[in-house]
């Protein structure tokens, strides 16, 4: 083989490779543009000195950004006062609240219910906005003590402790509204259905 022939061989094999390497890149690229994540933002106006409330969120979807509360962490920010102004629409960052005020916050109560095997999804997690129904019983819908069927409680998860044996129930604990913590406690065989986002997806 001639000096001159290797010399071409080796151009095509360089050429081959560049484009090689450009596909991956691009095909990287690609996946890392198209990578949307649920973070919080606000659903209103939130002055500076108020405790941050389940309300004042809502979920949407954007490219990755640093410095933005993930909706998994949506109980590290609740009850947190409020530091600059917040304004409807943007994001939330960590650095916008301050420490714990007080928790669960004013007019927000705690409640811990043992859900069965299939009462919940198996990934739930914290910071997931949920509505909390009674289970079906033997006589149908679950029934309040004055005969009513059961309404669902909206909150959100701020633990999830997993069963201490095999085929147990799970430990769910939700930030509820004060005046509906008695009734969720009162569920029979509650039942966790997660909620969607929050206000208009982003686009």
């Amino acid at each position: 083989m001639t000096g001159g022939r290797r010399r071409r061989l080796g151009w095509v094999w360089a050429g081959l490779g560049a484009v090689v390497v450009s596909a991956v890149g691009f095909t990287m690229v690609a996946k890392v543009v198209g990578h949307r994540d649920r973070v919080l933002a606000l659903a209103r106006d939130v002055p500076v000195g108020r405790v941050l409330q389940p309300s004042d969120l809502r979920v949407v979807e954007v490219a990755a950004e640093a410095g933005v509360v993930p909706v998994a962490d949506r109980g590290t920010v609740l009850g947190r006062r409020v530091k600059v102004p917040l304004v409807a629409g943007a994001l939330l960052a960590p650095r916008q609240v301050g420490t714990p005020v007080t928790f669960p916050p004013k007019g927000s109560s705690q409640v811990s219910l043992a859900v069965e095997p299939g009462g919940a999804p198996p990934e739930l997690a914290r910071g997931e906005r949920v509505a909390v129904l009674p289970g079906p019983t033997g006589g149908g819908a679950a029934q309040t003590d004055e005969g009513q069927a059961s309404a669902p409680v909206t909150g959100t998860v701020t633990g999830v402790r997993a069963p201490e044996s095999s085929g147990g129930p799970r430990v769910v604990t939700v930030l509820v509204e004060t005046g509906a913590a008695k009734r969720a406690a009162q569920l029979e065989h509650p039942r966790v259905v997660v909620l969607p986002a929050q206000g208009r997806e982003a686009p």
